[in-house]
């Protein structure tokens, strides 16, 4: 293999497909980057996967002699990293010994690499179900919902968001068991096999790994003026297209919880806050809550304010009056902190709605005008008079 290329570009191709690489591999080969080059195209192909997410890029460059080889992930990312910007950068592979040559202006480095052949294949969808997503509904839908997923392992499927499509919206969810939240969208997306799916009432359901969603969203994100990007899913796997890159992700295997159950049909009381207010307010309470127990005090008394604090034993107390709008006579409730601020950060209507009955029971914010139809539900924390 012989290639010089941009070293911008490689740089940040290697960068994109190194977060696909196991931290611990379980064997040599998935420490490395397969690196394919194809002289009839003059394109260079980068790969990496952890036997779970794979990252695929590709782009424009001088091949002089079509090949592939894998290089150590690390090491490669170091180098080229480090490498002048302003001049090319040429690979050469020796195929009798597998060293790598890497050569700029500057100087030149040789490593060894390991034979493409003995690299696992990206699993593609070749059957099953696909659609076309639009981006900026799929974006929303994701950063709506991926802060609530659980981060222990042992609680494995609720580690991802789960998508519903379906042909009029597109749903996602994420919970870890002490708080949920859920969007609904109207989409754009279109299911190619619309036969598969003739009756709003059928639809895809997947969960996709929280990490996972992390790189996706990447994507998704450098192509959100595109009118769609292409989705395939199959047997546990999901493979997300667009232009020149490719993820694909092994989903979690479970039904998903049925998170329409653990929201409350009607609520007794209800309170409306200005949600920057409210937001700072919390922020500055949490440098004292956040020293012990991160839990937050919310106490309606007093017409048009509420009283927000926290105590934290044998370090101090903080307290602060903030506007609300509310017609009951008074109410106690208290949340952790970050669960609280969490969900009010993604909310960007002026103002939001606590939705409660009792202060042991959940409560769920809404922002005021919902046009993405969200709901953060939150359980309370109980607190000893």
């Amino acid at each position: 293999m012989e290639i010089v290329c941009n070293q911008n570009e490689f740089n940040y191709a290697i960068q994109l497909v190194s977060k696909a690489v196991a931290s611990r591999p379980t064997h040599p080969i998935l420490a490395n980057l397969l690196l394919t080059a194809d002289q009839g195209t003059n394109k260079i192909s980068l790969t990496g996967f952890d036997l779970n997410l794979g990252i695929q890029t590709s782009f424009d460059a001088t091949v002089n002699k079509s090949g592939a080889i894998t290089v150590p992930s690390k090491l490669l990312s170091e180098i080229v990293n480090k490498l002048p910007s302003e001049t090319p950068v040429s690979l050469d592979v020796d195929e009798s010994s597998d060293n790598i040559l890497i050569k700029s202006d500057r100087g030149s480095f040789n490593i060894k690499g390991i034979p493409s052949e003995d690299y696992p294949s990206l699993p593609f969808v070749e059957s099953g179900t696909s659609l076309n997503i639009d981006p900026s509904s799929f974006l929303k839908a994701l950063k709506l919902t991926i802060f609530a997923s659980s981060s222990d392992d042992s609680k494995q499927l609720l580690t991802g968001v789960n998508f519903t499509f379906n042909l009029k919206y597109l749903e996602s969810a994420a919970t870890d068991g002490h708080r949920l939240a859920v969007v609904l969208i109207d989409n754009k997306e279109n299911f190619d096999e619309k036969e598969d799916f003739a009756s709003n009432e059928e639809n895809l359901s997947v969960t996709i790994p929280t990490r996972s969603l992390r790189e996706i969203e990447k994507l998704v994100s450098l192509r959100s003026s595109e009118n769609s990007i292409k989705l395939f899913y199959d047997k546990g796997q999901v493979v997300f297209i667009s232009s020149n890159q490719i993820i694909t992700t092994r989903t979690l295997e479970g039904s998903y919880p049925n998170y329409s159950q653990l929201i409350p049909d009607n609520f007794t009381k209800l309170f409306t806050f200005n949600t920057k207010k409210i937001i700072e307010s919390l922020e500055r309470i949490a440098v004292l809550a956040d020293q012990q127990s991160s839990v937050v005090k919310i106490k309606l008394n007093e017409k048009d304010l509420a009283l927000v604090s926290a105590d934290a034993q044998d370090i101090g107390n903080a307290s602060e009056l903030v506007p609300v709008s509310f017609d009951f006579d008074q109410f106690d409730i208290a949340f952790n902190v970050r669960y609280l601020l969490e969900g009010l950060k993604v909310i960007s209507s002026e103002n939001v709605i606590f939705k409660c009955n009792l202060p042991t029971t959940p409560a769920v914010l809404v922002p005021e005008d919902n046009i993405n139809s969200f709901t953060y539900l939150v359980m309370p924390v109980q607190v000893r008079s």
